[in-house]
């Protein structure tokens, strides 16, 4: 569905990949589908369902659907809703948000999710990546690191919607993901979060150096050449929001994805 890049991965081999293009849909506490710039402001856009339905019709390759509240309310994923999303939904659903328990993890995937995401959980370690990753295997796992700069403007995983930095530098926290067992990782770039300005390609190459796991970029992108660039800079993945929510930077709602063709151009 989607087209092949050759991807110069640091420290590895060159191989030939399938890109994926993925859609990441955020949700509030109120199952509403938002959009968020750095984390901060909030713009409502719709009903998750029918942007879904949507996507139904593009081909598109797998969704990921984040409730950006349910940690930060101290609540366990809706499952309910989770569920008739991913009953609506055409291609696999990697979810993520309130998870912190294997029975959490268990009630989401049989929801009908092929893939859980976990982040803030990290705060307390590894243990449950490593439990889950055991028992689905690491296919069922992502951990999203959430990363921005601190006032040393170093890179560090900042959890809690980025309010809380983790001490451990950034190399050593993707180590301990990818011991963990986890599949892949999302490196979501606090900063370039709805800026529509491109994926941040220094971190995008730092973690691909620092783990064997396949690396989604997320934040910032607003133009095909930013899928590239992020291949370029060692991602096995791209994901992306505003691009895939708006008819374009400050204009109105408009759910599309790339054609097939399109695709193929933009990674040739």
């Amino acid at each position: 569905m989607t087209g092949t890049a050759l991807i110069p991965t640091p420290g590895r081999p060159a191989q030939n990949l399938r890109v994926r293009v993925i859609p990441m849909l955020l949700i509030d506490r109120n199952g509403r589908l938002v959009k968020t710039v750095k984390f901060g402001k909030r713009t409502y856009i719709g009903d998750p369902i029918n942007a879904v339905r949507i996507f139904n019709t593009k081909a598109v390759d797998e969704l990921v659907l984040i409730d950006i509240d349910a940690s930060a309310d101290g609540r366990e994923p809706a499952y309910d809703h989770i569920a008739e999303i991913a009953s609506e939904a055409f291609m696999p659903v990697a979810y993520g948000g309130g998870l912190n328990t294997m029975d959490q993890i268990a009630c989401t995937i049989d929801c009908g999710v092929e893939k859980v995401i976990l982040s803030g959980v990290l705060a307390q370690g590894t243990d449950l990546i490593e439990t889950a990753a055991k028992r689905w295997g690491g296919q069922a796992v992502t951990v999203c690191l959430p990363v921005g700069r601190n006032w040393r403007g170093r890179q560090q995983v900042r959890l809690a919607q980025g309010k809380k930095p983790m001490k451990d530098d950034l190399d050593t926290v993707v180590t301990r993901v990818t011991d963990a067992g986890a599949g892949e990782i999302i490196i979501y770039a606090i900063a370039h979060d709805g800026t529509w300005g491109g994926y941040d390609t220094d971190l995008c190459a730092q973690v691909a150096r620092a783990t064997s796991l396949p690396v989604v970029a997320c934040g910032g992108a607003g133009a095909p050449e930013h899928f590239r660039a992020a291949t370029d800079a060692g991602c096995a993945a791209v994901a992306a929001g505003s691009m895939f929510i708006y008819r374009a930077k400050g204009q109105g709602v408009l759910i599309n994805y790339p054609s097939k063709v399109q695709l193929d151009a933009y990674f040739s």
